[in-house]
């Protein structure tokens, strides 16, 4: 698996992989009838305001995740590749170039994706409902989780 930096010879593939994986999100909280694509969204949501990482698996982009102000912004992971490491790497990949803390939300339901988060260290600091980032009319429950990089006593 390589994890780089996003091109723009990217966008077609990272738009399939958003669109089947969020089908797959909303399906396990707030329903599906809140799906909105990709194109639809990403520009409101911001996904080029930091860095944006690719994985490949035999050459072919198979998640992406955004980083922005110590946030994880955007993770998504092809479900054909699902429990194949992928979202772990891209992960791995932005805490490695972290600061000391780093904070995501994840939508309630989204059990598979909170189970990742939680077996790198990362902990559930608030839980809170309302507006469905990126389609306002949905209301959603996320519960807000922070990492921490340990640190070392000198």
């Amino acid at each position: 698996m390589t994890i780089r930096d996003y091109a723009p010879a990217d966008w077609q593939r990272v738009t399939e992989v958003h669109d089947a994986a969020r089908l797959g999100e909303l399906a396990a909280s707030v329903g599906v009838e809140a799906f909105l694509t990709l194109e639809q969204t990403y520009e409101g949501e911001g996904l080029f305001d930091g860095d944006l990482w690719v994985a490949e698996l035999d050459g072919r982009v198979v998640g992406f995740l955004a980083f922005s102000d110590a946030e994880v912004t955007w993770m998504y992971v092809d479900p054909a590749c699902h429990r194949r490491g992928v979202g772990r790497a891209l992960l791995r990949h932005a805490l490695e170039r972290a600061g000391a803390e780093v904070e995501l939300t994840v939508l309630d339901g989204n059990d598979a994706a909170r189970a990742l988060y939680e077996s790198e260290g990362f902990v559930v600091t608030s839980t809170t409902t309302g507006r469905l980032v990126g389609n306002e009319a949905f209301t959603a429950t996320g519960h807000e989780m922070h990492w921490y990089r340990e640190r070392t006593v000198s």
